[in-house]
């Protein structure tokens, strides 16, 4: 059954869920506080959609899907009759607490709120609230429209119900949604990039590797195995008898390693390093250029997987 969603925030991130809900059928209103920012939302929507449909990636007419698409003037039109609300604000918790102190105040009950929040619990900014059982975060990842994880966090007062409903709604716009038992600093997908990444600038730092050969490592080795398994299923595989056998085997090693992992804080020395390395292959006017190249490749890559039925 179609639903009627509220996207609030209309930047990257809020043009892309709308994307999400509309190409599966359902009627979205979105909001932003800046004047003209849902209008131009809408247009990159449409041609966002007219790059998904070249690709073989949505089943109808660009301007069929587009059309489900609708700004909405005020924040209280934008909710008026919204099943789901989609938040997509700025991130810091200021500004959450009082954007969701609004939501609750002008939703009907039963509405969910979900913040696509990179990183604040939504204990954090929902404590306070009369309706804040139904408040959860519901983490995409950039853009949802091509990478479909959602991470649900709930805050400790979060309704067991909210949550399972959240995640039908995201498996049935063909996300992919995983839940967390409890909040942690970063949700889940940012702690394991959080690993990869500041073991990739330490290596860089201690002069063991290039920036470039670091990238290697991961986009020609371990990003090609992650790209349709995970973790845990990838050293299953690694080892004849699967993870128990991995770590009879490899365990003393790998244990080790991560002993020698200190935190990294990000210093200016190696990240004026590794941006210098950056800027030497691609400049920094030319990013905006290359993230489109991204969204191309991305494309192929989720027209590869609906064929190969991933």
């Amino acid at each position: 059954m179609a639903e009627r969603i509220a996207v609030v925030g209309a930047g990257l991130i809020g043009g892309a869920w709308a994307i999400v809900f509309a190409r599966a059928g359902h009627s979205v209103r979105i909001w932003d506080p800046a004047p003209g920012a849902a209008e131009a939302a809408l247009a990159t929507v449409a041609a966002r959609l007219g790059d998904f449909a070249a690709a073989g990636l949505v089943a109808e007419a660009p301007a069929t899907i587009a059309a489900r698409v609708a700004a909405a003037p005020t924040l209280e039109a934008c909710l008026e009759g919204a099943d789901h609300v989609q938040e997509n604000g700025p991130e810091r918790v200021e500004v959450k607490r009082e954007t969701f102190a609004r939501l609750d105040a002008i939703a009907p009950a039963g509405v969910v709120l979900a913040s696509s929040t990179s990183g604040i619990p939504a204990s954090a900014f929902t404590e306070g609230l009369a309706g804040r059982a139904r408040c959860l975060v519901a983490h995409p990842v950039n853009p949802p429209s091509l990478v479909p994880l959602v991470e649900l966090v709930p805050a400790p007062w979060t309704d067991p119900a909210v949550v399972a409903r959240t995640r039908a709604l995201m498996g049935a716009v063909g996300q992919v949604p995983v839940t967390a038992m409890k909040e942690t600093k970063g949700f889940v997908l940012n702690r394991l990039q959080a690993a990869l990444v500041a073991e990739a600038f330490r290596l860089v730092r201690d002069g063991v590797m290039s920036v470039e050969d670091v990238d290697a490592c991961v986009k020609d080795g371990l990003g090609l195995r992650w790209s349709f398994m995970g973790p845990f299923e990838t050293i299953d595989l690694n080892a004849p008898g699967g993870v128990a056998d991995y770590a009879a085997r490899f365990g003393g090693l790998m244990g080790s390693i991560t002993e020698e992992q200190t935190p990294f804080r990000y210093d200016a020395e190696t990240v004026a390093k590794v941006d210098g390395a950056r800027r030497a292959v691609l400049e920094r006017d030319d990013i905006a250029g290359r993230s489109a190249w991204r969204d191309r490749r991305l494309m192929a890559l989720a027209a590869f997987r609906k064929a190969q039925g991933a």
